[in-house]
């Protein structure tokens, strides 16, 4: 059984040890989507910290519809704001690529603006003398949807052993609205929401992560490989061993 509030305590008192131990005068940097995973560490984070020490940044690409929600977010909370529109360098990078007379895939154009997210708040991060929160949960981690130095790099890691069922049950404990915790998760990127661009549901995920079942086969075969594919993403970097 998954105790929600016993959960969220923890997890309070976990992020006060990350900074007393990683940067006791740190503030916490956040890239806010409005989502139910963002929306929780930035509440985590305020109530671990305090909402002055929470920087909430808000990077649309050009115009994007629902950044509302991460406004409304950010006020809700009332932690600090910054908004950083990475349309000009997403596009200026893609334009030196094809001067340089070389063609991207669809995942290589895909995986750009998320990294450059990434570059965005480590960048703020610097100049605030922060930490950057990495907001992947357990059932995204799992099959690898999250892009490698991008919205999977982070300083610290409050939903990795969350499933996405987990994280809204945490949410509500942190006295969330639903409006965020119940916002069709996507990438922001794609066109697509997360379960289109998966080919299955987070239902049918999280049930087969913590009790292993999964009545589709072929369901059951695609996370496999999907997980399998994905794991160099959750360990460490090889590395060469000289004897």
């Amino acid at each position: 059984m998954f105790d929600a509030k016993k959960t969220k305590d923890k997890m309070i008192d976990w992020l006060r040890d990350y900074f007393e131990k990683n940067g006791k005068d740190c503030g916490a940097v956040v890239g806010i989507s409005g989502g139910k995973d963002s929306s929780t560490v930035a509440a985590l984070c305020a109530q671990a910290l305090g909402k002055e020490k929470v920087y909430g940044v808000l990077m649309p690409q050009g115009n994007q519809h629902d950044i509302d929600y991460s406004r409304e977010l950010v006020e809700f909370l009332g932690i600090n704001r910054l908004e950083i529109n990475i349309k000009k360098p997403v596009d200026a990078l893609l334009e030196s690529i094809k001067e340089a007379d070389f063609s991207l895939n669809r995942q290589a154009t895909i995986n750009i603006p998320a990294r450059i997210r990434m570059t965005t708040l480590y960048a703020v991060s610097a100049a605030v003398n922060g930490r950057v929160a990495n907001t992947c949960n357990l059932s995204e981690d799992y099959i690898g949807y999250a892009t490698k130095y991008g919205d999977a790099a982070g300083d610290f890691s409050p939903l990795s052993q969350l499933t996405v069922a987990e994280v809204k049950m945490v949410a509500r404990e942190l006295s969330l609205p639903e409006k965020f915790i119940e916002k069709v998760p996507e990438d922001g990127l794609s066109g697509l929401s997360d379960e289109e661009n998966i080919g299955f549901t987070y239902a049918v995920l999280d049930k087969y992560i913590r009790e292993g079942v999964c009545e589709d086969a072929a369901t059951k075969e695609k996370i496999d490989r999907m997980h399998k594919l994905n794991l160099h993403k959750l360990e460490l970097m090889p590395h060469y061993v000289n004897k």
